[in-house]
């Protein structure tokens, strides 16, 4: 695995998007395999990703694994991403994408140990949420979704299953429903 060490060593993968709505920047799947293509080739290294769908009570998510192999060395990583096919302002297929792209990046992530603790994801405290949050139930589907966030909380049977639904959850939802989360957690512990 010698051959990964350098590479997880030279892998520069610099937050080349930003979010215009929430003033940051992060990287994508597509911009980590952009730069680590050339270490690959470098080293004579092969990478494969694959996702399957899994369910785990009444959610689904996707299960991205990253394959690597270094002669007849190969690790695998893997990184779980939850699929809400409701979601607003998506179809089933762009749900399904976003999630698989959520999940191969933390894939690619752990096997390549990029850093994100300064990533959006990590330190983005949403401090205008609770704001966007209050106005966000204003409507009785808006109230609804909300609704069905809470219930599947208090069905969560696992630490897993807690995190896979806060992942799958809009961060103006993710401000209102922070304690109720946080209390299922310490029951499930």
């Amino acid at each position: 695995m010698e051959n990964l060490i350098k590479i997880q060593s030279e892998l520069k993968a610099p937050k080349d998007q930003v979010n215009s709505f929430g003033k940051y920047k992060y990287r994508s799947c597509e911009s980590i395999l952009e730069f680590v293509k050339p270490l690959l080739l470098k080293y004579g290294c092969t990478l494969v990703i694959k996702d399957e769908v899994k369910n785990s009570g009444s959610y689904m998510y996707i299960e991205s694994t990253c394959i690597f192999k270094d002669g007849d060395d190969i690790v695998h990583i893997t990184a779980q991403a939850g699929i809400d096919p409701t979601r607003k302002g998506m179809d089933i297929a762009q749900c399904f994408g976003a999630s698989s792209s959520y999940a191969r990046k933390y894939a690619l992530n752990g096997l390549f140990l990029i850093d994100d603790t300064k990533d959006a994801d990590a330190t983005n405290t949403h401090e205008s949420a609770p704001k966007v949050a209050n106005k966000a139930i204003s409507t009785p589907e808006q109230r609804k979704e909300l609704a069905v966030i809470l219930k599947a909380v208090k069905e969560c049977k696992s630490i897993d299953d807690i995190k896979m639904l806060w992942d799958s959850i809009e961060p103006g939802e993710q401000a209102q429903t922070k304690a109720i989360f946080t209390k299922r957690k310490q029951e499930l512990a």
